[in-house]
């Protein structure tokens, strides 16, 4: 099914707190070489600009199922972002009048809570289920079989206490007092590839408020910096209760909004709350094949 191939793509664009990506509604037609198509489109001088692909699917076991991919062409796990998005998609273009939806993802099928007003949907909470903190599973290389909570790590000459928490993909959290350029944009990539990260990281670095109020950058893995990582915000405030640095209840401020996060202790899921927008409604033209064969070797 998936190797169908489409030559004009409709597509849709959105963004949840800045984290944009393109949208495209596979339910009856699969779009050839996702990967390639993740790379091309979300170019943001040749392509229609992006942080990444989501691909929205019919699912066996769920309402919807989402695959997405990284600028770069990587599939990722999930995006918390992208599936408040598919919420607000899936509703407001007629695919389903439910209002809690199931998503099925590479990490496992995640509830959507879509608070309808008018017919629009003005915000969705999804349930992110429980963190990861055992290190294998994250995974992290750890001196620690039970957690990664302020290990310290030496990258690149540089140490840092890091945390490391999984919400469906890996994450690395770092506390610090300021957030400047060059500790994001220099130091991020950096620790993306850091060896004690097999399958690479999310960097996420944070600045406390106070106990309900966080700043956050994040490195995402695949794309550089974006706007927002939902997944990157649960992770935080889960290592920010771990560290007795926040409360469970917590707003997470970033370049692009703030999300509410919620990591309730009685089922020890996280919840995130937050926006979802449409930006735009198109359709793609994909590469022709020789520039595709280029693209597919610039990539190699």
């Amino acid at each position: 099914m998936e190797s169908t191939v489409v030559k004009k793509i409709p597509f849709t664009k959105m963004h949840g707190a800045g984290n944009d990506y393109i949208y495209i509604d596979a339910l009856t037609e699969v779009p050839d070489n996702l990967p390639l198509l993740s790379r091309q489109i979300s170019d943001r001088h040749f392509g229609v600009g992006s942080d990444g692909l989501v691909v929205i699917l019919p699912s066996e076991r769920a309402d919807f199922r989402m695959r997405m991919f990284n600028a770069d062409g990587s599939e990722a796990e999930m995006c918390g972002n992208a599936s408040r998005c598919i919420g607000k998609f899936v509703f407001e273009k007629g695919l389903t009048e439910k209002t809690e939806v199931t998503l099925e993802t590479l990490a496992g099928i995640r509830t959507l809570h879509l608070h309808v007003s008018d017919g629009e949907v003005k915000e969705v909470t999804v349930d992110m289920g429980a963190p990861e903190l055992v290190p294998e599973l994250i995974p992290v290389k750890s001196a620690s079989s039970l957690s990664k909570i302020s290990e310290k790590e030496i990258i690149n000459g540089i140490e840092y206490e890091i945390t490391a928490v999984g919400m469906g993909n890996p994450h690395a959290i770092v506390f610090v007092p300021a957030l400047f350029d060059r500790l994001v944009l220099g130091e991020g990539p950096k620790m993306e590839v850091a060896e004690i990260f097999p399958n690479k990281a999310n960097i996420e670095f944070i600045k406390i408020i106070d106990l309900h109020h966080v700043e956050m950058r994040v490195w995402e893995r695949g794309s550089g910096e974006t706007m927002a990582c939902g997944t990157g915000a649960c992770a935080s405030v889960v290592a920010g209760v771990l560290n007795g640095l926040t409360d469970r209840e917590v707003y997470v401020s970033l370049p692009g909004v703030t999300l509410k996060i919620h990591w309730d202790e009685r089922d020890n899921h996280v919840y995130l709350t937050g926006s979802a927008e449409f930006v735009a409604d198109g359709v793609f033209y994909p590469y022709s094949p020789k520039e595709a064969k280029e693209e597919n070797k610039k990539a190699e």
